[in-house]
């Protein structure tokens, strides 16, 4: 199969790819096998087994007009992995050999759609902008499905090295729900299964790191507590069903009724000063119980909806891995009519086992990977907390020492700001090739001095530590 003329402009690997070429695309390739499972209690779960990489099977990427955002003297191109994967790759102009391979967030539900991929590259142009090629994918199929998007990626960068170059440097960058797959990822995909090492370093950002288990806790209570306020999702008039399954298998819902039921309970849908006072108490009530602001419950309440009914019906047999049973809630106007009165939920023990193992980091990122990451302090989708239960994972695993964490005043959980970003991939490189460990401090320096060419935006907080999850999401029986 003919490269990408990609290759022309690209001096010092040209040997490289090559001798990629010269290799030919048949060649055999180490099969994508992930580790040995790490021993846990709890009910047997079935075993997990990447998909094999077959070399042949992956046709050529097609050269492509890159999104307005990617500067117009880079390259791109898109395709279809064998898997049914959707991806899109920029290479800027004399690029040096970095890879950014990203995972994104989300998840989106249903199927891939192309359109995915360009509207990440636009988000994250600024790794092209500031010299790195970046690769991303749809992942085959929507849902939550966390080893299986790792996997996913792993195939793109290995369809990245077979017909564009084999990367100097891969660094892989995991966004948002992505951070959990990359944490995934890269406990996965390793110099033992891979044959060599196939992420020089990690980053991660906005993550939602505390695994399946625990990340989503704040969801099953909003669902258990927004019922006990509002009591019509589901109505009175409609078929119960245990509220931590999201939705029963086979029912639909529109996210158009979801949001009508909401403002007709909550009045989300016009300013504070405008909702009865029924209405701004009750979210005021939410906001105080579950301390996230009014702008954060729709979407909550969206993926405790649509993306529970995913995990229940398609990925953990038809139960539920959520729960609120001994979770005790505070902040209302009446705390003990609360506690009295919401909906108990009780976590099955083998779907717990069964997500848990999908989506729960292990903190077994082999040496010598670094991991940085940021998260904005006020992020109300995943919590600044959550960070504090991954540097315990992190730790539990002998890891830790291998995780800088960083944290900024101001952003958004999609994005915080270009020079952020910037500074954290200095940093990350220096300290992959050079050993050099950053600190928070160092990292803010990094990023004034990024402003000058990619504007402002440095509100890194250097001596911001997180409190343990526990003292913002009650605790509560798990399987």
């Amino acid at each position: 199969m003919p490269k990408p003329d990609i290759f022309l402009r690209a001096p010092w690997w040209l040997a490289a790819a090559s001798a990629v070429l010269l290799a030919g695309c048949a060649a055999t390739q180490t099969p994508l096998q992930p580790p040995a499972p790490v021993p846990h209690d709890g009910p047997a779960v079935p075993a997990w087994h990447a998909p094999a990489f077959d070399p042949a099977a992956e046709p050529a990427p097609v050269a492509t007009a890159c999104p307005s955002e990617v500067p117009r003297t880079a390259r791109c191109f898109g395709g279809r992995d064998s898997a049914g994967a959707y991806y899109y790759i920029a290479v800027p102009q004399d690029w040096q050999g970095t890879l950014v391979l990203h995972d994104h967030g989300g998840p989106e539900l249903g199927a891939p759609k192309a359109e995915r991929t360009v509207d990440d590259l636009n988000r994250w142009a600024v790794m092209v902008r500031a010299g790195y090629a970046w690769a991303g994918s749809t992942y085959h199929q929507g849902g939550v499905a966390v080893r299986d998007a790792a996997a996913d990626s792993e195939r793109l960068r290995r369809i990245f090295s077979q017909y564009i170059a084999v990367p100097r440097i891969t660094v892989l960058h995991g966004q948002s729900w992505g951070a959990s797959v990359a944490a995934r990822q890269a406990e996965l995909f390793t110099e033992q299964t891979v044959g060599r090492r196939p992420y020089d370093a990690v980053l991660l950002t906005s993550g939602v790191l505390g695994g399946g288990s625990h990340s989503y806790d704040v969801r099953t209570d909003l669902r258990a507590v927004y019922q006990y306020l509002c009591h019509n999702h589901p109505r009175p008039t409609e078929p119960a069903y245990a509220l931590n399954l999201g939705l029963p298998a086979g029912v639909h819902m529109s996210r158009a009724d979801l949001k009508a039921r909401a403002d007709e309970c909550l009045g989300l849908d016009r300013p504070a000063a405008q909702r009865t006072p029924a209405q701004q108490g009750r979210v005021e009530t939410l906001e105080r119980v579950l301390r996230i602001p009014a702008s954060a419950i729709l979407p909550h309440l969206y993926w405790g909806t649509f993306h529970f009914q995913d995990i229940s019906s398609h990925r953990t047999g038809g139960a539920s891995p959520f729960g609120n049973i001994g979770a005790v809630y505070g902040g209302s106007a009446d705390d003990a009519a609360l506690n009295a009165g919401v909906p108990r939920l009780a976590a099955d023990p083998v779907a717990y086992a069964r997500f848990a193992a999908d989506t729960d980091p292990t903190g077994h990122i082999p040496a010598p990977v670094p991991v940085l990451s940021v998260k904005w302090i006020s992020d109300p989708t995943a919590f600044a907390e959550l960070d504090a239960q991954f540097r315990s994972t992190m730790d539990r695993a002998g890891s830790g020492g291998r995780l800088v964490q960083t944290f900024t005043r101001q952003g958004t959980h999609s994005y915080i700001s270009d020079p952020t970003y910037v500074a954290l991939m200095g940093a990350l490189l220096d300290w992959s090739s050079k050993g050099d460990k950053p600190t928070p401090e160092g990292v803010a320096a990094r990023c004034r001095s990024a402003e000058a060419r990619f504007g402002a935006g440095c509100t890194f907080e250097p001596a911001y530590v997180p409190a343990p999850l526990a003292t913002r999401v009650p605790e509560r029986q798990r399987p």
